[in-house]
């Protein structure tokens, strides 16, 4: 942060008046430009614009000096407090501005950055985009987490899930946990608020009966039905399908494998491929060509998907998605260990995994209740 000391000439236009202007770096706006970041304080010390008399020369002189050191002091201030807030006490500060550096500071990780960042529109929306640090108490705590779970509303007008509440709600809880730690105030008053719990997702899957018919049966998109079983087989998503280019499938001695960055992650990710899976890749193309071409997220292709299932008899709601669960369904079905499921899909902890491991305890539950009754 930079502190400049500047004049402004009075509408009346005979004095001048002092102010500081510091300088918070910048923000892209919507149309991706830089947009300086800055504010100002005013000094209420004035200069004579043109001084006739000793006098008025003296106390331009004062005016000044006194003016200068009050920007030393600031600036001593703001190396002292690593967020330079302005007001005297830093229960003043604003809150929302010290909220918006630790967003900041996250922009090396994508997916961290982008939930701080949907945290921080929340927080705007609710507090109308001005809160002080001496405002947050546990009342304003639990409001927040109350607006997060019954005012909010998607795209589609429907309320956010459990876990993204959840998720907005620690990244707000995290901020002043570590403005406790910045000395910024004593305590953090959302300790004591519940954190809201997460409802699990029924996830939806198909059988390997049910991936086989779909096989049989024809799709109004070839390259929709392609890609959904090329990720029944190999557990990818569809954000990293529809990039997928042949660069970025390898061949070798043992077999193929796929080099790609996880969309979601953006970490770097091998995965091998069975030959079933190859198939359904198509020609090999150019390096930049891509094997699903024209595969699009649109309200038509969602319809066909709908339609594709109805075709072969699956009367379950089924998503694109859903392909990626009955990938992990399958290899747990199939005895491999969760562990190694939890590495194909690329989950950063196995405990993500083991969502797909408790369906196929309740497979396992069902498979040994239709044992016929041995009692006559």
């Amino acid at each position: 942060m930079k502190v400049h000391l500047r004049q402004r000439e009075q509408k009346k236009g005979k004095r001048i008046s002092l102010y500081l202007e510091y300088y918070k770096g910048s923000r892209k706006s919507d149309e991706g430009k830089a947009l300086p970041i800055r504010e100002y304080e005013a000094l209420r010390i004035y200069l004579h614009i043109k001084p006739s008399t000793p006098l008025q020369k003296q106390e331009n002189k004062q005016n000044l000096e006194l003016a200068k050191n009050i920007k030393s002091k600031r600036e001593i201030d703001i190396k002292n407090n690593e967020f330079g807030f302005l007001t005297n006490t830093k229960s003043n500060s604003d809150f929302l501005q010290y909220f918006n550096k630790l967003t900041e500071d996250r922009l090396s990780s994508i997916g961290n950055y982008g939930n701080w960042d949907s945290t921080l529109k929340h927080l705007n929306q609710y507090t109308n985009g001005r809160v002080l640090f001496k405002e947050i108490d546990e009342n304003f705590c639990e409001g927040f987490k109350d607006y997060l779970t019954n005012k909010v509303k998607k795209n589609n007008r429907e309320s956010l899930s459990s876990s993204s509440v959840s998720s907005y709600f620690n990244k707000f809880r995290a901020s002043l946990k570590q403005a406790v730690k910045d000395k910024i105030i004593l305590y953090n008053p959302s300790i004591d608020v519940k954190i809201p719990k997460v409802k699990e997702k029924e996830r939806e899957y198909l059988t390997i009966e049910e991936v086989r018919q779909l096989e049989k049966v024809e799709c109004r998109y070839e390259v929709l039905k392609r890609a959904f079983l090329f990720s029944c087989l190999t557990g990818l998503r569809w954000s990293d399908i529809n990039k997928l280019k042949w660069k970025e499938v390898h061949f070798d001695n043992e077999g193929s494998r796929i080099h790609y960055y996880q969309k979601k992650t953006e970490n770097l990710e091998y995965l091998d491929i069975s030959e079933q899976a190859l198939s359904y890749l198509g020609e090999k193309g150019k390096d930049e060509d891509k094997p699903f071409e024209g595969l699009k997220s649109s309200s038509y292709f969602n319809v066909s998907l709908i339609q594709w299932m109805l075709k072969a008899g699956i009367t379950k709601h089924i998503t694109f998605h859903c392909a990626r669960h009955t990938h992990a369904t399958l290899l747990l079905t199939n005895g491999v260990d969760i562990y190694t499921v939890s590495k194909l899909l690329g989950h950063k902890e196995i405990k993500t995994t083991q969502v797909y491991a408790r369906i196929i305890d309740e497979k396992k539950k069902e498979a040994v209740n239709k044992i016929p009754s041995i009692q006559i």
